[in-house]
């Protein structure tokens, strides 16, 4: 539903494509400081998430020897790829409302979908002392790749954001596989005598969810102030390209902690 609204409102709304333009065009604030190690990061991007990918994948499958949480793991990291390419190219379209900019579809972005799904490959396959930790990286590293394809004006901020529901999807999706095919799992949820363990140690999981929720709240609330402030008031032209670029960066942050707080909290329960 969240990936439904965001294609309606930013893409299919007049309101909504002309604010995503303005932090894309705003960007140029960012390419002033960033932009050699964005168009880098850019251009090395989905080699670079393969190959750490593949490397941590691997030597944790073999550390651990769960071949069933490999598969499923790699599956579903393929899936949220190429459901983002197909939702981008053969699915979904950007009406022309008026709204001055690129007119092609750029909605969801793949950048960021190989980013996260990198990611969140090897948050699957990680043993679930080690999953807190594995999230923080994941996280850090795929609101990198989103933020940086903002700010070299690759991508708005509706396309990165929508790339990580995408993938967040196709993790609910592996999870739920894996709690499903765990020995003992169907056991314990038909009986009600039969209490699964945590997916993650209680403690480490409550830590990093506060700390998650320590980071959330001053991103969610400089996003929602920006935000506001772009849809409301005219401030002139180069401080509102300045306060709608704070407000998707801010936006993209906020949506990268928020989906991995809802992802730890939901995986520390799984049995």
């Amino acid at each position: 539903m969240a990936f439904i609204g965001l294609y309606v409102f930013f893409v299919t709304v007049h309101a909504g494509q002309n604010a995503d333009q303005l932090a894309y065009d705003g960007a140029q604030f960012g390419q002033r400081s960033v932009t050699p190690f964005t168009r880098r990061l850019l251009d090395s991007l989905p080699a670079v998430s393969a190959v750490l990918g593949f490397i941590l994948t691997g030597g944790i499958a073999l550390l651990r020897r769960n071949w069933r949480t490999l598969l499923v793991a790699l599956s579903v990291g393929a899936a949220a790829v190429l459901s983002v390419q197909l939702l981008k190219y053969g699915v979904l379209q950007r009406p022309d409302l008026g709204v001055p900019g690129y007119a092609g579809n750029s909605f969801p972005s793949g950048h960021t979908s190989v980013a996260a799904a990198s990611a969140l490959v090897v948050f699957l396959v990680s043993a679930p002392r080690m999953r807190p930790m594995m999230a923080v990286g994941g996280t850090l590293f795929a609101v990198l790749a989103g933020v940086a394809t903002l700010a070299n004006q690759w991508h708005r901020p509706s396309d990165v954001i929508a790339s990580f529901l995408c993938v967040a999807f196709w993790g609910c999706i592996g999870g739920a596989v894996l709690a499903w095919t765990a020995p003992g799992a169907r056991a314990a949820i038909r009986s009600p005598t039969v209490r699964p363990g945590l997916g993650m140690p209680p403690r480490r999981a409550s830590a990093f969810i506060r700390l998650l929720r320590v980071l959330l709240v001053p991103f969610a609330v400089l996003a929602g102030v920006a935000l506001a402030a772009t849809f409301l008031f005219s401030l002139g032209e180069s401080a509102n390209l300045l306060v709608a670029y704070v407000g998707g960066v801010t936006a993209i942050v906020t949506s990268g902690l928020l989906i991995a707080l809802c992802g730890t909290q939901l995986f520390s329960r799984m049995p």
